[in-house]
């Protein structure tokens, strides 16, 4: 399973959005490896536009969709204190999504340079590369 950043959903619903991004993104969700979160619902759904919400929404219904409790916002707060002491300052929801990503033992795939920052900084942050043309891979 792969939890899916708001950076490439928003990145693949860009006409002129990376292909790379839009065939990788297409090869989690045709073999059922995509998952999402809260804050990734927020973000995307959040600034969607009118005419896609509903498409949107339908899409998202259809994928593993992990909670935030209780336990994950206290690793959030555990998580951004570690990444601090570091010095990587990484946005609220970043660290909320790479800490449901540590929860619930699988990787992000995102194309934001936060996500990179906090896996090189620790906390158990596994990152997903797409394979050869956006295929599935399941390294």
């Amino acid at each position: 399973m792969v939890l899916v950043d708001s950076s490439v959903w928003i990145e693949s619903l860009r006409r002129d959005g990376r292909l790379d991004v839009k065939l990788a993104l297409e090869g989690l969700l045709a073999e059922y490896e995509a998952a999402w979160c809260g804050p990734v619902k927020l973000e995307v759904l959040g600034g969607a536009r009118l005419q896609d919400r509903k498409a949107l929404e339908e899409q998202f219904s259809c994928i593993p969709y992990f909670p935030m409790t209780d336990a994950a916002w206290e690793s959030a707060k555990n998580l951004a204190w570690r990444l601090r002491d570091k010095g990587c300052t990484a946005p609220w929801n970043d660290i909320l999504i790479a800490t449901l990503s540590v929860k619930a033992d699988c990787r992000v795939y995102a194309v934001d340079k936060h996500f990179d920052l906090m896996q090189q900084s620790g906390g158990g942050i596994r990152l997903y590369v797409p394979g050869y043309g956006g295929k599935y891979n399941p390294q």
